[in-house]
């Protein structure tokens, strides 16, 4: 073939799985100019390699759409990757102090020692305490968000430097974890934690912005090409417009713009400007993101029915609503009219529901729409409201990593819900069943965004680090195909990218990924054993393991 019209690329003896309608596979892609432009057995593309054309032999390796991610944090991520991590790390209070003393040795001038990711199971009843963290850190006040970014840990001169103490009143949206004398421990749930970040010192510009490079090259080295933020301030919002700017932003963003509780709707010609400023290049601000609710291990998840004590007895603590569910119906309302898509955080029952009514309050208003609103978590779902989802065009967002009986799950949770509301968590193929559109999100740092162990939790509701342990309610989970389209054309599609990405089509942007095995062969393994060998953005490489081709 003449060199002029030769492939850039061209990728021969694999399995791709397009993802496409009907599932379709092939052996073989080829890239031009930054498209697909075949996609087929391999005789038939490879006839469009030239002279200069780049061929990799896949050896029955698998190629899939490039990863989305619809729920994750990289903006957040970033700040806690240039401090001091603790996602990764044994979950015990052990290795997290010494963790924590390394750092703190080997950043002796910083006024404060921060952190996050820390895991509940690792102390009694989910809640450290300032004892542990003084032991370490006796010199400077510490504070440590965990990996939830619903509670954090302090110091004793963190929280003295607060100002909290057993005078201190609990916030409306929060609470202090206190002695039976009322001494704070050291634990602040939710709001509690404001007391302290009012405080910190200022996260300059230009660390978010060697941030969100960090954390996007962590995310390409597990195939993830594009992603929605679910947390985006005014300040993450610069920072990621500023990574646009100057080239850096190698991946698709969708900037969801953070909804402050504390205020209400006047607060929506501000985004509107914020969208309008904060879209260029591969940057989109079109998505508005509400948390409706807390988790349901601090008791904080809106629930439509009590939780218990632990004990099997009905407490008076069914969790929060954090925005008033008819102010809800109107911000909705008035947010569907100006055009932006809403992402609501709803983990617990009650807030699905009140969700769910707000976007149809919203549908009455305004008549249909394709802004493909959407709820993240979903935790727990009312049978009545799982068939909600289709007909009023909400996509349920799931963060399958969480669906297994973890000790989180079985320390944490389980103890705490009634029964009957026990078998509603993570109604997977529920969902799937009655039509709703399902993305797949990580909700990174809260877990990991390696999508492959995510798929293998949604298909066998075990967790990879314990493949012994009883699935949690098999019967939901989903078969891998539809899990795989989760991450690919399921996400595209809430990120509103599934025009040109999402699938492996002729046409399409070349967003692709190459695992190091057919994970569809019998004797593949678990899929959460693969790895990603090569992620591709629009043909470029921004991910290569030497492992390819044989380096």
């Amino acid at each position: 073939m003449s060199d002029r019209w030769a492939a850039d690329l061209v990728l021969v003896g694999g399995s791709v799985q397009t993802m496409d309608a009907v599932r379709r596979t092939a052996s073989a892609v080829a890239v031009l100019g930054g498209r697909i432009v075949a996609v087929g057995p391999d005789r038939e593309v490879a006839e469009l390699a030239g002279p200069r054309t780049r061929r990799i032999d896949l050896a029955g390796r698998t190629v899939l759409p490039g990863f989305q991610d619809a729920h994750v944090h990289p903006s957040m991520a970033g700040i806690g990757l240039l401090r001091c991590p603790l996602h990764d790390l044994p979950r015990t209070l052990e290795a997290y102090q010494q963790a924590i003393r390394r750092y703190a040795v080997a950043n002796p001038d910083i006024p404060w020692v921060l952190g996050d990711g820390w895991y509940m199971e690792a102390f009694p009843g989910g809640t450290p305490r300032r004892e542990d963290l003084d032991a370490v850190v006796p010199d400077r006040p510490a504070f440590f968000i965990n990996r939830d970014a619903h509670g954090a840990w302090a110091n004793s001169r963190a929280l003295a430097v607060a100002g909290i103490t057993r005078a201190t009143p609990d916030p409306v949206h929060g609470r202090i974890e206190r002695d039976a004398d009322g001494e704070p421990t050291g634990t602040l749930h939710e709001g509690a934690m404001e007391a302290v970040k009012r405080i910190l010192p200022p996260v300059t510009l230009e660390d978010r912005v060697k941030g969100i490079g960090l954390a996007q090259a962590y995310l390409q080295r597990l195939g993830i090409t594009a992603w929605q933020d679910a947390w985006v301030t005014p300040d993450d919002l610069a920072a990621y417009r500023l990574a646009a700017e100057r080239g850096l932003l190698t991946a698709r963003v969708v900037a969801s713009l953070w909804w402050e509780r504390e205020r209400g709707g006047e607060q929506i010609d501000e985004m509107i400007e914020r969208r309008r400023t904060g879209t260029l290049g591969r940057l989109r601000a079109s998505t508005v993101k509400i948390m409706q609710d807390g988790v349901a291990e601090n008791g904080s998840a809106a629930m439509l029915e009590p939780y218990l004590d632990g004990h099997g007895h009905a407490t008076a603590n069914r969790g929060v609503s954090f925005v008033d569910p008819e102010l809800l119906k109107a911000h909705v309302t008035r947010l569907d009219a100006e055009g932006f898509q809403v992402h609501v955080h709803a983990l617990g029952d009650r807030a699905v529901r009140e969700a769910l009514d707000a976007i149809e309050a919203a549908r009455r208003a305004n008549g249909p729409s394709d802004h493909r609103h959407h709820l993240a978590h979903l935790q727990v779902v009312d049978p009545a409201d799982v068939a909600r989802f289709r007909p009023l065009g909400v996509t349920a967002t799931i963060q399958p990593y969480w669906a297994c009986n973890d000790p989180q799950m079985v320390e944490l949770t389980r103890p705490f819900l009634p029964p009957e509301r026990y078998l509603l968590q993570y109604p997977f193929r529920s969902l799937r069943r009655t039509g709703a559109v399902l993305a797949g999100g990580s909700d990174w740092t809260v877990s990991t965004p390696n999508v492959l162990e995510e798929v293998e939790v949604a298909v066998n509701r075990v967790s990879p680090e314990d493949r012994t342990a009883e699935p949690l309610l098999p019967e939901q989970a989903l078969d891998l195909p539809d899990a795989l389209a989760a991450f690919t054309i399921g996400s595209a599609y809430v990120n509103h990218l599934d025009a040109v990405t999402g699938t492996v089509e002729v046409g399409k942007l070349a967003d692709l990924v190459v695992l190091d095995r057919d994970v569809l062969a019998r004797d593949a393994g678990p899929i959460g054993d693969a790895r990603v060998v090569l992620t591709l953005l629009e043909g470029v490489p921004v991910h290569e393991d030497a492992a390819l081709e044989g380096r």
